[in-house]
């Protein structure tokens, strides 16, 4: 039996063109689902980028050098537009891909909005020892997948840290 590990420490990455420019144009950003999962996991870091490959894995690499976090969960960029490049960014980087979660969070999201939920490409890996998670920009995908992530995200982390 894996230990549940509970106190878990999160880093919330809000991935969007529209919110940076206007947070670099000092402009009041809107970022409805950012600000829901930093509440909801009392993130410790919380942060907005553009859709960039480089830049979402820069991130990922300043985040686990710089905090002590234990799961980062990035929003926004799992679509199918040109310039949703999340998923991209994050597969060159995981170790190991948990399936799983995204066949889950396809399936809560099918029971709430039909099949449009096969637009979403959510998912979730394993990088340098930290649990990493890519959602849908919308709150309402955001309040589904936290479900999961408050659920199991401990229970993962038990398994990681029993190597």
């Amino acid at each position: 039996m894996h230990k549940r590990i509970k106190n878990i420490k999160y880093a919330v990455v809000t991935v969007s063109d529209s919110r940076y420019n206007d947070l670099i144009k000092g402009k009041e950003v809107d970022d409805k689902s950012g600000k829901l999962l930093k509440k909801e996991l009392n993130a410790k870091v919380y942060t907005i980028i553009p859709d960039n490959k480089n830049m979402i894995k820069g991130i990922v690499e300043h985040i686990v050098e710089f905090f002590d976090v234990d799961c980062i969960v990035f929003t926004g960029g799992t679509g199918i537009a040109e310039r949703d490049v999340t998923v991209e960014a994050l597969k060159e980087i995981i170790e190991k891909e948990l399936d799983g979660f995204k066949i889950i969070f396809q399936k809560l999201s099918y029971e709430e909005v039909g099949f449009s939920a096969m637009l979403s490409r959510a998912m979730a890996g394993i990088y340098k020892g930290k649990i990493i998670y890519a959602l849908p920009g919308s709150v309402n995908a955001c309040r589904t997948a936290l479900k999961i992530i408050k659920e199991e995200t401990g229970h993962i982390l038990g398994h990681l840290r029993e190597g």
